[in-house]
């Protein structure tokens, strides 16, 4: 396993120890999920997207992989997400750059680079 799918999957595990000790936070913070992600006047494929810019722009690790990997499972091509880190290196500047290469990194993981 490559290192962004290891930061997931220790995300993931982290949220299930959570998820029994907080519930009641989790099925609030699910239910925003979901409400927020639906698709609407955005595809959930563009918010996705908007999510991945947000997560590289605070230079959230687990949010630019989960994001990144949700964007995909809603249809996100390899084009429009390497246009979405043009936006977010606009919007945060080198920063940004530097934290779009855990995207590609994660991209490569998975096989499509």
């Amino acid at each position: 396993m490559g290192r962004q799918l290891e930061v997931w999957e220790n995300y993931l595990k982290e949220r299930q120890r959570t998820e029994k000790l907080m519930p009641e936070f989790w099925a609030v913070k699910d239910a925003l999920t979901s409400q927020v992600y639906k698709e609407g006047a955005l595809s959930t494929k563009v918010k996705r997207l908007m999510g991945l810019v947000g997560g590289i722009r605070a230079g959230c690790e687990v949010c630019i992989v989960g994001q990144l990997q949700l964007a995909i499972a809603a249809g996100a091509t390899n084009e429009e997400i390497f246009e979405t880190i043009g936006v977010a290196t606009a919007m945060s500047g080198t920063p940004g750059l530097a934290e779009a290469g855990k995207v590609m990194e994660l991209l490569e993981e998975l096989g499509r680079i």
